[in-house]
This record gives structure tokens, sequence and C-alpha cells, in this order.
């Protein structure tokens, strides 16, 4: 039994211990994170941005839980312009914060960020949240009627912008169909110009009863044919008779000669006297 109480005792005395060590060790790092926020918020006012830049880092480093340093740091970047690692700081802040008031700061710097970039919209909703945390304050108010107004004004441009756009593209679309129909109208028209020559050469090739033309060359060549088939060909003579005249002939005498043996002949058969003259 004796032994069991010695055991709790050491037990409960060295969780005494590590207790106390870690409020020392926590009480140190808030020390520390709180002299590097007095000294970056001192480079801050001098315009050393990048000197109290890396104090708030160290700040936010020794005391992650605290929402001081994302804050003061936030602020740091707003400052310096750059207002995307800005709006990330607040949102860390947001997240970290344990009290509205906290969060009403982080949700308003939230607004003004997004205002600088020109997200009306957005800024509305974060100045919201800042009400909704402290519906109290009239700075934040303010800002919400102006980012009101400056969202109407974006939706009424983008409106504008979206009529005309549809504007241009129905105009584009009405000459697109313009430039078809010229399109189909030239290809008609060439079409038709393609056929009137096409009928022309078919006409240029046709004589005056409707046929085809020869061609030139088979003209030509008829023409060069009948030429020397005429010179082949033996022509007659002046005062004499051709081979053919004389053979015609002979053929004629011969036909003549044998139709009067045929006739004699026949006579003959018949019986008939023949007179002769008288002697005186």
């Amino acid at each position: 039994m004796k032994n069991i109480l010695v055991v709790l005792f050491s037990v409960l005395f060295s969780l005494i211990s590590f207790s106390q060590e870690k409020e020392k060790q926590d009480e140190l790092s808030l020390k520390k994170a709180t002299k590097y926020l007095f000294e970056g918020n001192q480079l801050a006012k001098q315009d050393d941005f990048n000197s109290a830049e890396m104090e708030y880092r160290k700040a936010i480093s020794e005391n992650p839980s605290s929402a001081v340093g994302a804050y003061n740091l936030a602020n740091a970047y707003y400052k310096k312009g750059s207002l995307e690692e800005a709006l990330f700081r607040q949102q860390e802040v947001v997240e970290t914060s344990t009290s509205k008031e906290e969060k009403h700061k982080a949700f308003h710097n939230i607004g003004n960020i997004l205002m600088q970039s020109k997200k009306c919209k957005e800024a509305v909703e974060a100045y919201k949240n800042a009400l909704r945390n402290n519906p109290t304050d009239d700075e934040t108010r303010y800002n919400l009627g102006l980012a009101k107004e400056c969202a109407e004004q974006q939706k009424d441009k983008e409106d504008k912008n979206k009529d005309n756009k549809d504007q241009e593209d129905k105009q584009e679309e009405k000459k697109d169909k313009e430039d078809q129909k010229d399109k189909e109208g030239d290809n008609k028209k060439d079409q038709k110009d393609k056929g009137d020559q096409d009928k022309k050469e078919g006409d240029d090739k046709k004589d005056e009863e409707g046929k085809p033309k020869e061609d030139k060359k088979e003209q030509d060549k008829g023409k060069q044919d009948e030429q020397n088939k005429n010179q082949q060909q033996p022509q007659p003579q002046p005062g004499k008779l051709s081979d053919q005249q004389i053979k015609s002939l002979l053929e004629a005498m011969n036909n003549q000669e044998q139709k009067v043996q045929e006739k004699m002949n026949a006579e003959k058969q018949k019986g008939v006297k023949v007179k002769t003259e008288k002697d005186w």
C-alpha cells in the first residue's frame, strides 16, 4: 500500500512539474511573441513593411494560436499592396479568432481588400459578416453601402456587356448567313457561266445544219486523201480515148455483131429466100 502511494505521488508530482514547465514555456513564448509584435508595429509605422513582416512571422511562430500576429501581418501586406497575401492572413484570423471583436475586425478588413480588388459582390458578404459580429460599427455599415452600390454598377455593366455581346453575335450570325448566300449565288453564277461556255463551244463545233463539224485536221486530211486519189487515177487526155472508153466501145461492137449473127441464124432456120440481082 505504501509503495502505491509513493508511485501515485511521483506521478502527481511529475504532472504538476510538467504543467508548470508548460506554463513557463507558454509565458515565455507569449512574451517573445509580444516583443516581436511590438517591433513589427514600430517597423510598420516607419513604412519598413519587409522588416515588419519578418517580425510578425516570428510572433506567429512563437504563438500560433494568437490571432494578433496574423492580423498585424495581414495589415502589413495590405499596406504593401500585396492583396492576396493580406486576404489569406485575414482569413487565418477568422479561423483562429475566439472573440467576436477579432472576427469583426478580420471580416471588415476582408471587405476592404475585396473592394480594392474590384470584387464588390464578395465584399458585400464580408461586411455583412463583420456586422453580424458587431452590429454597432458605423464604419462597417457605411462600407457595406458603398459595396452594394458598386456591386449594382458592376451587375449593370455586366448585363450591358452581355446584351452588346448578344447583339454582336446576332450581327455576326446575320453576316455569316449573308456571306453564305452570296457565296451560293457566286457558285450558281459560275455554274451558269460554265454551262453557257460549254454550250457555245458545242455550237462552234456544229455546221449550219446542226451537225457536228469535222475537226479541222480531219477536214485537211480528207482533202489531202482526195487529192492523192485523183492523182493516182489516170485522167483522160484531150483528143484521145481512155482505156475505159476503148473497152466500152469494143464491148458495144461485139454485142452488135453478136445480135446480127443471131438474127441471120434465125432467118436461115425459117427458110426465107434471099433475092439476088438479075443479070442483064
